[in-house]
This record gives C-alpha cells, structure tokens and sequence, in this order.
C-alpha cells in the first residue's frame, strides 16, 4: 500500500514552522524561569539588606526590609506583592505563548513562499517531463529541453542531466528513423529488379511448368516483401513531425476510400455513415489510416457474411472516425499489443498469413503525427472495434488558415 507522505514544499513548511515553534517555545520558557527569578528576589527585599547587618532567615513567601525585618506571608502587602508576581508571570507565559503561535503561523507562510521559489525549478523539470509523456507523439516531442538558466547549482545538475538524456534519446529516434527509411529505399531497387527477372523468365515460351510455377512462387515472396518496405516507409514517414496542415473533410477521405475497396469482388459488407468531419492535418497519411483500417477490418474477418461499419462524425472540437467488423474473439489483453509492428493476432512473425503485420501500427504513428488518440475494443461477440479522435478544423491553424484563407 502506497503511503502519501505529501509534497516537498508542504513538507519544508512544515519543517520550517515546528523548528520556529519549538525555538520560540523554548525562548520563552527560559525568559518565564530568568523573570520569576528576578521577581522572587525584588519581591521578597532579600537584596535590600545592607553588609554587615546580622539578618534572620525569613520565612518562605515573607517581605524582607534593609533593617533586618520582615513580613509574614499572611500580611496584605505581602499577598498584593505575590498576586501582582504570579499574574505577571502568568501573563508572561500567555500572551508569549499566544505571540509565538502567531509569529509562527506568519513564519510558516513566509516559508511556504520561500519553499515555493526554492522548488519552482523542479516545477519546471516536472512540467517538461510530463508534457512529452503524456504526448500522443512522445517519441516526437524528446526535441524539447527544459533549458534552466537561474537555479540553484544541485536544480541545474539534474536540468542539466535531463536535458542531457533527451537528448541521447531524440538522436537515438531520429537515427532509427532515418535508417529505416535509408534502408528500405536502398531495398526498393533490387527487389523491383527481382520482381522484372522473375516475370522475365515465366513469360518465355520456352519455360517448363516448375519454371513457372517457381517463378511464381518467387514473384509471391517478392510481392510480400515489397508489401514490408513499403509498409516501413510508411511507418518512418507517419513517425516524422507534419510540418504542413491543410483542412481535410475526414467524411469525403472515408467515402473515397470505401468506393475504391468496395470494387473488389472479395469485399464483405460495408456500411458507412458519414457527415462533415472537419479536420486538419496530411490528406496521403489520413487516406493510408482510413485504407489500412478497413483492409484490416476485412482481412480480419469472419469467412462467410462477413461485415464492416464505419462511422466517421464531427464531435465537437473532434473529428472521429469508428470502425466496427464482424471476426473472431479477441482477448483484451491483447489489445495494446495490435498496434506493435509486426504483431499479428493469433500468428507468428514467421507466418505465412497475408499481411506484414504494420497496418495497425501505421494508423497509430499516423494518429500520433496529427495529435490524435486510437482506442481498441473488443466486444464479446467477436470482432475489433477502432476509435480514432483527431484535433478539430482549427488546430495548428491560424484564424485565416483556418478560414480557407
């Protein structure tokens, strides 16, 4: 069990007020101890009596003069002079107990507000942190550095130590990036060549049935793996920062896209409702989500009265879109694991089945780029249920960007 300790700041407040508090309690018991001696000695004339004068001991409580004389405790005078003593010094410890506790609560409040500048530039630190954390494209953001210029030297160690690491970690991302692009470009070629050889040499007359049939073999496999590089330049290009937003209707994206898979003789039933969605970001990247979010709702899909239903609607200040397909059970717990690259459910890397297992993670690197958020379900009938939410029409907009203008 968690146990809540409170804030730092909270906690230096209060470190702060009981070492006044105390301080000052132990102040004031030492000045009520000095002043009652004092008074004990004033009072009883003790002090009065001249070297010399042979005196006898007074009583306790009595009233001693300069000749050797005394009072007894019962005498009025010697009452009214302990009265006055004992609520003098009973005022004493009251009114200074009450001035401590005040002078205490305004201690606390100044240390409060020193505590709070002191701890202002972790604030700082925890602010940043937490603002690329919570990013959809974290793995975006790292760019930013906290960048301290006036805070203690221990605060601007660890500033320093963070910015440090986000580095390493933005030169690390931007490298994977860049050599997945560089080497899927570099791959391009030779299977493109692979691919004109192999139907080179099916299509001649001379060719035998294995011939053939090992050449199309081998144009499948090529086909597979051409599938895989673009599928990663893909990916490496929805994982870069857009750098230019236009006004996109997410509903005509939908439509277009449904028109062009519907053709297909093998497409299962598909429903759409859809009304303006207003958004703003790549119309490439938003059509490759739409297309790869149905290809994977048919693909992954039940054999025979299969469907699809999308829904794409304005929900104000969001454009969302929802797909829906008829399929197998899917366990929850297998979710979060649908959008890693190359996971496909219920098989192996190795697999042979039709896809290269980046459909899902390419719509959430596409999500990400435009600020977005995707939400898996699945219902306990079967089937996959997506939800994506992207930014409204004005986002990353100016006021006349966002008009048309």
């Amino acid at each position: 069990m968690k146990q809540h300790r409170g804030t730092l700041r909270g906690r230096l407040t209060l470190v702060y007020g009981t070492l006044f508090l105390v301080a000052g309690l132990v102040t004031l018991l030492l000045t009520w101890a000095l002043v009652q001696q004092q008074l004990v000695i004033m009072t009883s004339g003790s002090n009065m009596i001249p070297d010399g004068i042979p005196a006898t001991i007074p009583p306790p409580g009595s009233l001693a003069f300069p000749d050797g004389q005394f009072l007894q405790p019962s005498d009025p005078i010697v009452k009214l002079l302990n009265t006055v003593r004992t609520d003098a010094l009973r005022s004493l410890i009251t009114q200074g107990a009450i001035a401590v506790v005040l002078v205490g609560g305004l201690t606390s409040w100044i240390g409060w507000l020193v505590a709070g500048h002191m701890l202002r530039p972790l604030a700082t630190i925890t602010d940043t942190a937490r603002r690329i954390a919570q990013a959809p494209d974290a793995d975006r953001r790292i760019h930013e550095r906290i960048g301290l210029a006036d805070a203690p030297q221990e605060i601007m160690e660890l500033a320093n130590t963070f910015d440090g690491m986000l580095a390493r970690l933005d030169t690390s991302f931007d490298g994977q990036r860049r050599f997945i692009a560089n080497a899927s470009h570099e791959l391009r070629t030779p299977l493109t060549l692979n691919r004109a050889l192999i139907e080179v040499s099916t299509s001649r007359s001379d060719a035998s049935a294995d011939v053939q049939l090992l050449g199309n073999t081998l144009l499948d496999i090529n086909a597979r793996h051409e599938q895989l590089i673009e599928g990663l330049l893909l990916l490496a290009r929805s994982e870069q920062e857009l750098t230019e937003r236009r006004f996109i209707d997410l509903a005509d994206i939908v439509e277009h896209v449904v028109e062009q898979v519907t053709a297909l003789e093998t497409a299962p039933t598909i429903t759409v409702e859809a009304s303006e969605s207003p958004t703003v970001g790549d119309a490439i990247l938003l059509e490759q989500l739409v297309r790869n979010l149905l290809n994977n709702s048919i693909q992954h899909n039940l054999p025979t009265n299969g469907w699809v239903h999308l829904d794409v609607r304005s929900r104000a200040p969001h454009a969302v879109l929802t797909i829906a397909n008829s399929g197998p059970v899917i366990a929850r717990y297998e979710l979060k694991s649908l959008v890693e690259p190359f996971r496909r459910l219920g098989t192996q890397r190795t697999s042979r089945s039709r896809g290269v297992g980046l459909g899902l993670s390419i719509v959430q690197s596409i999500v990400q780029a435009h600020n977005g958020t995707i939400d898996l379900d699945a219902p306990p009938t079967g089937g996959l249920v997506v939800t994506v939410t992207l930014p409204g029409e004005t986002y990353g907009l100016d006021d006349d960007a966002a008009q048309g203008g």
